[in-house]
């Protein structure tokens, strides 16, 4: 009889599903990750007020986290590949129809309603239920991979985006995310697949004593189901302490840098471009950092690496108003290596503490919830550096908020209980 491992080709196929998947993450994030260039030629052009377009980014990061946990049980029950390929054309639509606006209003329907919806079934969800379907090992190394798409998407975007906007107008850049989100879908039908078994693979790294992980059997509806995970992880203190690191992850990164560090660097009188630039090097050390996340949660205890990484982020917060200006001096580039690295690190470690407290079967809709958290803190940050902004004619207060939050966050990890051993992944015991 034919065994898999003799008709396994020489590159796994998990590896281009992994790519495909980080495409369409990539997607996800452009758009989020271009929305503060766009603000001043928006506020511009239509006079809206920073609090109003702040409000539209808040509902698009709220429904975004907010879909992710229904995604992730959705994406374990159908065929992924229709699922994404749905959620990229409504990222499509929200991002060209923004082209032809008006009122305020149809920009919170847009970017909250279309892209937010879009984006949240792409969420990071989608790359855990890969990584937990695909990759028996390495499964770390793979999130830190995928966790590195919004760093990809501002990389790969965010000059674009600004150069656009400079040269054509906002429009030609919000048409640029919507023509690259259509031309991924034809990837969803090659070489992306469903499952490892759709196409008679095992995942990669399978043997009998690393088992894979099949989706549950279809026996509750969805939503019934998704919210009875809630329910039950709620009971957790490790949830609550998860979801409120994963909160105030999202209010530092998502909530603040990524919407407001343009119009921050623009008030120091620094040209957009310039700014531009530099979160896009924020980028390549997230890139840098996320992947050495997945590596390091591979083999150091998850908690320790977050209470590293929110205390240090914390301290870096309180110093980008002092080091921010008309040019950028040699301190602003510790700051952008630095921040860089560990802008999105957490989310390794988050993952692999989801497995661990809820076990396996439980860990992506788990992971769902508290990236719901993290998104829904991202908006409110983003509201809240976006009130202040407006109240005071500076950003320091939304600096400083963010790192005291994130010094409590880093306190908060050490009051995770003991992972049960009936719930602890073997895979995953670190020396």
């Amino acid at each position: 009889m034919t065994t898999v491992q003799r008709n396994r080709p020489r590159l796994h196929r998990a590896w281009l599903v992994a790519a495909v998947t980080l495409l369409a993450l990539v997607a996800a994030a452009a758009f989020r990750s271009t929305t503060g260039a766009l603000f001043e030629p928006i506020e511009t052009e239509f006079g809206w007020s920073r609090a109003q377009l702040s409000g539209a980014v808040t509902l698009n990061l709220v429904v975004y986290g907010l879909v992710a946990p229904f995604a992730a049980v959705l994406l374990e029950r159908l065929r992924p590949r229709v699922v994404i390929a749905l959620a990229l054309a409504f990222v499509a639509a929200g991002s060209g129809l923004t082209a032809v606006m008006t009122e305020v209003w149809q920009l919170w329907v847009l970017w909250g309603g279309f892209v937010g919806a879009g984006t949240g079934v792409m969420a990071l969800v989608f790359g855990a239920s890969v990584a937990n379907r695909w990759f028996a090992r390495h499964r770390g190394l793979v999130m830190g991979i995928f966790s590195a798409a919004n760093a990809c998407g501002q990389l790969a975007f965010l000059p674009a985006i600004v150069h656009l906007t400079e040269h054509h107008g906002w429009r030609a850049a919000s048409l640029l995310v919507a023509v690259f989100a259509v031309a991924i879908i034809p990837l969803l039908f090659w070489p992306f697949a469903n499952s490892p078994t759709e196409v008679g693979l095992a995942p990669y790294g399978a043997d009998a004593a690393v088992p894979a992980v099949e989706p549950p059997p279809v026996t509750r509806n969805a939503v019934a189901e998704t919210l009875d995970v809630l329910r039950e992880a709620m009971r957790s203190r490790a949830f609550w302490i998860l979801a409120l690191t994963f909160a105030v992850c999202g209010w530092s990164t998502n909530g603040l840098i990524q919407t407001h560090f343009l119009p921050a660097a623009h008030d120091h009188g620094m040209p957009a471009g310039t700014a531009a630039e530099l979160l896009a090097l924020i980028g390549i050390f997230d890139v840098i950092g996320t992947v050495a996340s997945g590596w390091l949660t591979d083999r150091v205890r998850p908690w320790i690496l977050l209470v590293a990484y929110y205390g240090f982020r914390g301290v870096s917060l309180l110093t980008v108003h002092s080091l921010l200006g008309p040019s950028v001096q040699p301190s602003l580039w510790i700051f952008i290596v630095f921040y860089g690295l560990d802008w999105v690190a957490t989310v390794p470690p988050t993952v692999a503490l989801c497995r661990q407290y809820f076990g396996p079967q439980r860990a992506t809709t788990v992971f769902g919830w508290v990236f719901a958290a993290h998104m829904i803190g991202a908006g409110a940050g983003a509201m809240a550096a976006g009130l202040a902004r407006e109240s005071s004619g500076s950003y320091l207060a939304a600096w400083i908020t963010a790192a005291t939050l994130c010094f409590v966050a880093a306190a908060s990890l050490f009051l995770l209980p003991a992972a049960r051993p009936e719930t602890a992944d073997p895979r995953e015991r670190k020396v």
